[in-house]
């Protein structure tokens, strides 16, 4: 990843904001001497000292000085007030925000003029260096800190960039996927306990084969569609599954639930 300009300062140190911190420092892409954490709680300022060596703070202002870059790891619930309380030491900053359903529009509207926001969606698997991040430019941020800001998200995985009006979307399968993805695996561990399978072995069988599946997909390029044919023969123990399956509205049931996602989504950025 290319420099940043100036020191980077993240405002919440909860699990993601930390996850960002350990794949940058981890990576090399920064010295923990360029990074500042802001965050209330003392003993996750402790820890975050302890374990990657960044400066921290308990007061946002403190934490932003002289920060080129300013990353807001809140929650949606309060981006309002942490935004106004910084407002004005944010002027020089590129201020990137991973509050889901908060616009770039929304949050423009209580900086500085001019100042550059961007918005992202990281998801929890950036814990452990496999997140999918989607990164968007508001109004002023040019392309180059756009790019700069995708650099820096692909410390913690993937990153890809759209515009912000792909975002809700977005959030709605990867943002929320990792809980749909968990409630496949539980699903059919449940099931195998069912039919005999202790637990344990029920979900390594779930999860070994969700991450075969992902592989046998990126690495051969073929459709889901193709991938579930070559495992169905004609009047098989699969094929029957996948009746019983499409028979439960399976794929309405996903598709249901990627609308409301989007449109809770949709909800929370109207929210002041």
């Amino acid at each position: 990843m290319d420099a940043l300009e100036g020191r980077l300062a993240v405002i919440g140190g909860g699990r993601m904001g930390e996850a960002i911190v350990a794949g940058l420092v981890g990576s090399g892409s920064l010295a923990s001497s360029q990074i500042t954490v802001a965050d209330p709680n003392e003993d996750r300022r402790s820890r975050l000292a302890s374990e990657h060596g960044v400066s921290v703070f308990a007061d946002g202002s403190a934490a932003i000085a002289g920060a080129g870059t300013v990353i807001l790891a809140v929650k949606p619930q309060v981006i309002d007030a942490v935004v106004q309380a910084l407002a004005p030491a944010l002027e020089d900053a590129v201020v990137v925000s991973i509050a889901g359903g908060v616009t770039c529009a929304r949050l423009e509207s209580m900086l500085p003029a001019g100042t550059a926001v961007i918005r992202v969606m990281p998801n929890t698997p950036a814990l452990v260096g496999s997140g999918m991040s989607i990164v968007s430019g508001g109004a002023e941020a040019t392309p180059e800190q756009v790019r700069r800001v995708a650099a820096l998200f692909a410390c913690v995985g993937t990153v890809i960039v759209l515009d912000e009006s792909l975002q809700d979307a977005c959030t709605a399968i990867s943002g929320c996927g990792p809980a749909y993805m968990a409630l496949v695996i539980d699903a059919l561990a449940r099931a195998g306990v069912r039919e005999g399978l202790s637990r344990d072995t029920a979900q390594m069988l779930a999860l070994a084969t969700m991450r075969g599946t992902v592989d046998l997909i990126e690495k051969t390029g073929q459709h889901p569609e193709a991938v579930i044919d070559a495992v169905s023969s004609p009047g098989g123990s699969t094929i029957a599954a996948i009746n019983e399956l499409e028979v439960h509205g399976v794929r309405a049931a996903f598709a249901a639930a990627v609308r409301a996602a989007v449109d809770r989504s949709r909800e929370m950025g109207r929210q002041s």
